[in-house]
């Protein structure tokens, strides 16, 4: 609960850097004037452009963290990442097809939902592989996982070269990849609201099971728990959460990776408090690696995945040390 107290302020300056981070930055004069109901040009363009995608970047990070620490809980290991069971490679199949194919619907519709679709479908594909198999446990999972993410990426590349021709570029389809946070509009911001608010509601109830699961699977069924069963209930609503990041955000790396581990370390491991505060961390990493991919080479915005890989990098081969240590 301390933790959680401290970690407001951080948001809301998190909030106050992620507005006034651009090409043309705006001082604490400017940020006062457009909180205060100006009407002048930059005031509006503070509050129609930036703040809508500040709060859209808290809300795909507060989704990027809230599925790291499900799918971490799940298979028990504190390398385990939202990405594990091939969601990024479904989304990367729905967004090449939804920005080189005409489907004849608006575009951001059709890249958000073929996103979504393709990485909601990978992991559905992925638990029925591991289960045509025998290997349904978290095991089978992830090498069922490994395999459907390689056979995935070759789709995408295929799709890649036979769609693309002197008319269409691939640029935009590499760009998606590397993430990127797109301006919504109000309404877009609401449901994105609604819909992080759906899922924080959807994963709460699996901090108990999830706590159990770490005790062992032997424990677990002690407790009453069905393990198996849970496993794939959790798995799909942590494949839902991160589905609704990925089609709002594109590919954006290690935040949820990182945040669950700070929030276990200033919690502990109990679920009904990492749950959350995996998703407020995961807000505040977006929303600042956000502002710096808009400020750190103007007029050019640097990709959102390349900041969050340049920071994640580190931070995962440290967490790998002390794994291998331990």
């Amino acid at each position: 609960m301390r933790f959680a107290l401290r970690l407001a302020p951080l948001l809301a300056i998190a909030l106050v850097f992620g507005i006034a981070a651009g090409h043309d930055w705006a001082g604490p004069a400017a940020l006062a004037r457009a909180l205060g109901g100006a009407d002048d040009l930059r005031s509006r363009l503070l509050l129609e452009w930036r703040l809508p995608r500040v709060l859209a970047a808290g809300l795909v990070g507060a989704m990027l963290g809230l599925g790291g620490a499900i799918f971490q809980g799940v298979f028990r290991n504190p390398l385990a990442e939202p990405y594990l069971l091939g969601s990024a490679g479904g989304a990367a199949i729905g967004a090449t097809l939804a920005l080189l194919v005409p489907l004849g619907m608006p575009s951001a519709l059709a890249l958000g939902g073929l996103s979504f679709a393709g990485a909601w479908g990978a992991t559905l594909l992925v638990l029925a592989v591991a289960r045509g198999s025998g290997a349904a446990d978290a095991a089978g999972l992830l090498l069922a996982g490994v395999a459907v993410a390689a056979m995935l990426g070759a789709v995408r590349s295929l799709l890649m070269l036979a769609l693309s021709d002197e008319t269409v570029s691939l640029q935009v389809v590499l760009s998606w990849t590397l993430g990127g946070i797109q301006t919504p509009t109000w309404t877009g911001l609401a449901l994105l609201a609604g819909l992080a608010a759906a899922a924080l509601a959807a994963s709460l109830p699996l901090a108990r099971g999830l706590d159990l699961l770490g005790l062992g699977d032997d424990q677990a069924r002690a407790f009453g728990l069905d393990a198996d069963r849970f496993v794939r209930r959790a798995i799909l609503v942590g494949a839902a959460v991160v589905a609704l990041a990925v089609a709002y955000g594109g590919l954006v790396a290690f935040v949820g990776l990182i945040a669950p581990h700070v929030a276990r370390w200033s919690s502990g491991p109990r679920h009904r408090a990492v749950l959350p505060l995996s998703a407020a961390i995961g807000a505040i990493l977006v929303i600042v690696c956000d502002g710096l991919a808009r400020a750190m080479l103007p007029p050019a915005e640097i990709p959102l995945g390349l900041i969050t890989a340049a920071a994640g990098g580190p931070f995962f081969l440290v967490l790998l040390r002390r794994r291998l240590r331990s």
